[in-house]
């Protein structure tokens, strides 16, 4: 670690010093010149993670100071790498013309990258949002207790915002529900008070978390904060009373970090949205893994997932906007018809829908260029794609009113606001292709400003004037030869050859020698210059100005812009799901406010489009109240799991607004789909397979409800066989007589299926198989009843086990089938010893008869006739007293 010394140091590092003072968490880009210089453990930091060469200068101490810099050109490159391995980049830039400084030019920090706080295009996914929370938990700023964490006591604040867009979420949550709900967001960082102990939970994934001084979350103090951010007297019109200091709390502190961040203000933050909970459902971890909505177990892309199939969206917003209805399905039957409604509206009018796909397909993203521009970080480019983004509406506008008979869509079209007057604006104004930065080729278009044009005409025109020039000279001179020239180290020359320097006349200026003669400069020539370079700095100056403001009133309608792209993404996710439903034959379920679930013909949504349609066999589910549980059993690769999942992605499928792989779907709104499909060691938690099973299990078990779907896969499978059983019987049973939720439990215990005997509201039902000699034919369709058996020899043999093992399987198979309970590794060493017969100790084995022990007690031959009939008498009677 290099430190840095106050003595003897230069007033440029006594600058760097005061900054990098102000910013000790970042690493500080120094603006110098045409570079970012970085000194000190910044440089030796970046070195190490960029590849940079790390040199040194003498800054008037007695040792060195370590020294790494980029190119201001290649910055956003290196800024990217940075942030993306968890860095602050803190940018430093001159704020003065060194030309006019007086001493040492002065520098600002304008604005610091992290990973939660970006505008640059390299550092953002396009189809997602780029979050930064602020976590609070309301009155116990310590770890919650097990009990919180289970039953979902003590409440929590979140604030959310994606400075990239402008937008702003705040949600009362509860400690159980935290982790779905960070899931959600999926946040890129996360603020916590730095005296809290609450644990974060594990979605938070590989997100950036920044302690804050405690103080900052103090409630009273974020209310003046938030409303002076928003231009309002009290938060009573956001919906936030004096209950909601934690989530007034985390705003607070978000928003004063936000300002550190971006000294030059957030005029791009659009009003908050203010989640209560119930509104939308909380997905926990396994279902969202198992269920494979936005991320594949296979890599973690999103190839195979739920997302890649429904997601045809044509803009960047509507794709962020899809995936939030996945992330987080509705609750509320009114909500969940009225985003139905509207995409029933485009499965209907095939024609309107190609419209709107088409019209949406020239939409760039308004949100992100219109936070863009709020903030004053637009280039002409960007700008111009704004503009012609708004010039596209009128095409969707054209498109909605075909469709626009009632519901949400008839509301949307009744508020369309094109900003008409912004795109024209912009349009006329820009050139229609404009480049990255001003100063390399035009910006602003001919005819737009009048001092513009006549700088324009004086630069151009100056080629007819250096034509006129060279002309002049050759017959002022008698020189033919003679030509004028311009380099960007002698600007413009006359040059004339070696055989005619006896022709050139005493106003001559000599500039430079050459192989072939000499170069000269006249007055009248560096007049020229003097105007066209002139010119040149004017032209930039004047087109930086008009830009600005530009930019300036295209940020000035940032929430006008935010309603517009708001709009324009529901309509593209409408019309998209109705695309998916046309294309896929899914239908509209019925939404009910019951308890029944009834699917007919149902089919999974991604794994159908693996195979070829016909090859996909549908199933049909029906589970209500007198028939709320499903004892699901057949052998591995029957599809056991595939069913499970084809049924919770149905249902979420359909309260996220969506129409459904199936011919007919009667759903009763569900609060919460649990799937537990399948375990895995968690070594760095130091979890086993079963432990993580079991750590699952009961957390279903702790926050299902009534009008909850569980959807189990082999719960008790990862210990011994008789304490896996006992804990899959004793789960379903409470389930069945606990909870009474809507259940389906896969699993190979065939004990289980002994249940429907005991709870009336349990069927049992299996994956169907047939037998064809030696071979197994699996048919994915779901019959009433138990299975016989698992096959699971079967499934070995066509996964390759070797022959031998699969006959000695058999056989053992058969011994154990034939209650011959084999006890000691010996007795299975060799199929040549016998081994010992004995009763099957079955768990479930009814308790002994007392008549049947007493019958097994008498020796008939020894017993008279007399005697027989008595103890048979006697027998008889006992037996009907039972």
């Amino acid at each position: 670690m290099t430190t840095m010394s106050t003595a003897a140091q230069t007033p440029l590092m006594q600058q760097y010093r005061e900054i990098k003072g102000r910013h000790q968490n970042a690493i500080l880009f120094f603006r110098m010149g045409e570079f970012y210089e970085m000194f000190y453990d910044d440089a030796e930091t970046a070195s190490r993670v960029l590849g940079l060469t790390l040199t040194s200068r003498n800054n008037g101490g007695a040792a060195d100071v370590p020294l790494a810099g980029v190119p201001v050109k290649a910055a956003g490159d290196y800024v990217r790498r940075l942030v993306q391995q968890g860095f602050r980049v803190a940018i430093c830039e001159q704020t003065e013309d060194p030309r006019l400084a007086k001493g040492v030019v002065r520098r600002e920090v304008i604005e610091t990258v992290t990973p939660g706080v970006a505008l640059a295009d390299d550092l953002l996914d396009g189809t997602r949002n780029n979050f930064i929370c602020a976590v609070l938990v309301d009155d116990e700023r310590e770890t919650p207790s097990a009990g919180a964490a289970a039953g979902g006591a003590g409440r929590v604040g979140v604030a959310a915002a994606d400075v990239s867009t402008g937008e702003v979420r705040f949600i009362e949550t509860n400690v159980a529900d935290l982790d779905p709900l960070m899931a959600r967001l999926a946040p890129r960082e996360i603020l916590v008070p730095a005296a809290s102990r609450a644990r974060l939970p594990s979605s938070r994934s590989d997100a950036l978390v920044t302690e804050r001084e405690s103080w900052e979350f103090d409630a009273p103090l974020a209310v003046e904060d938030l409303a002076r951010q928003y231009g309002v007297l009290s938060l009573e019109g956001f919906g936030l009373g004096p209950s909601d200091a934690a989530v007034v709390g985390a705003a607070g502190a978000l928003f004063r970090y936000l300002r550190e961040l971006q000294p030059a203000g957030l005029p791009q933050m659009a009003r908050p949205i203010v989640e209560r909970p119930g509104g939308a459902m909380p997905l926990d971890e396994m279902t969202r893994r198992n269920l494979e909505l936005v991320e594949s177990l296979r890599g973690g892309g999103t190839e195979g997932t739920l997302l890649s199939v429904l997601d045809r969206t044509g803009t960047p917003m509507g794709a962020r906007l899809l995936r939030q209805w996945i992330l987080a399905p509705l609750t509320n039957r009114v909500a969940i018809e009225a985003r139905l409604d509207g995409v029933s509206k485009f499965v209907a009018e095939p024609i309107a829908r190609e419209a709107m796909r088409d019209a949406v397909d020239g939409v760039r993203d308004v949100e992100r260029l219109a936070a863009k521009a709020a903030a004053h970080r637009s280039t002409p480019r960007e700008l111009r794609a704004l503009g012609d983004s708004l010039a596209a509406l009128p095409a969707v506008a054209s498109a909605l009113r075909r469709v626009a008979a009632s519901g949400r869509l008839a509301e949307m079209s009744s508020a369309w606001d094109e900003a008409s007057e912004l795109a024209g604006r912009l349009c006329s104004a820009l050139v229609e292709r404009p480049p990255l930065a001003i100063g390399e080729d035009a910006v602003i278009a001919a005819g737009v400003d009048a001092e513009l044009d006549a700088l324009r005409e004086l630069r151009d025109g100056g080629r007819d004037a250096i034509a006129k020039i060279q002309a002049d000279e050759r017959a002022r001179t008698g020189i033919p030869s003679l030509k004028v020239g311009f380099n960007k180290v002698f600007g413009y020359y006359i040059e004339v050859t070696k055989s005619n320097l006896h022709l050139v006349p005493p106003d001559f200026q000599r500039r430079q020698t050459i192989t072939s003669g000499e170069r000269f400069v006249t007055p009248a020539l560096k007049e020229h210059e003097e105007r066209v370079l002139s010119a040149a700095e004017r032209i930039e100056s004047r087109e930086r100005e008009l830009f600005d403001g530009l930019r300036a009133e295209a940020g000035s309608e940032i929430a006008r812009l935010q309603q517009i792209a708001r709009r324009v993404a529901e309509l593209d996710v409408l019309a998209t799901l109705a695309d998916v439903a046309a294309r896929e034959g899914y239908v509209r379920p019925a939404i009910v406010d019951g308890f029944e679930l009834e699917i007919t013909a149902g089919r999974h949504p991604v794994v159908e489009r693996m195979m070829p349609r016909d090859k996909f066999i549908p199933n049909d589910l029906r589970l209500v109240e007198d028939a709320r549980v499903i004892i699901l059993t057949g052998p591995n690769m029957a599809g056991k799991s595939t069913v499970l999942r084809q049924i919770g992605l149905i249902v979420l499928m359909a309260q996220a607004g969506s129409f459904v792989p199936a011919s007919a779907a009667r759903i009763g709104v569900v609060d919460r789909i649990f799937t537990r499909v399948g375990a895995s060691d968690n070594l760095v938690r130091g979890q086993s397979t079963f432990m993580v099973e079991m750590s699952e299990t009961s957390a279903i078990l702790h926050t299902a409800t009534a009008r909850s779907l569980v959807l189990l896969d082999e719960i008790g499978r990862g210990t011994a066989t008789y304490d896996g059983v006992s804990i899959a019987w004793a789960v379903t049973e409470h389930l069945h007589n606990g909870i009474c939720c809507k259940t389906v439990f896969a699993t190979h215990y065939h004990e289980l299926t002994q249940l429907a005997d005991e709870l009336d509201a349990l069927r049992n039902f299996n994956v169907a198989v047939r037998e064809a000699g030696d071979q197994i034919l699996f048919l994915h369709r779901l019959e009433p009843g138990g299975a016989d058996r698992s096959y699971g020899i079967e499934v070995g043999r066509l996964a390759g086990l070797p022959a031998e093992v699969i006959q000695r399987a058999r056989r053992v198979l058969a011994l154990l089938e034939g209650e011959q309970l084999v006890r000691g590794l010996d007795a299975l060493a060799s199929p040549r010893q016998p081994a010992t017969p004995t009763d099957q100790l079955g768990l479930f084995a009814a308790a002994p008869d007392p008549v049947v022990e007493q019958l097994a007690q008498v020796d008939v031959n020894t017993l008279t006739p007399l005697e027989a009939l008595s103890l048979l008498a006697k027998l008889a009677a006992e037996a009907k007293r039972r």
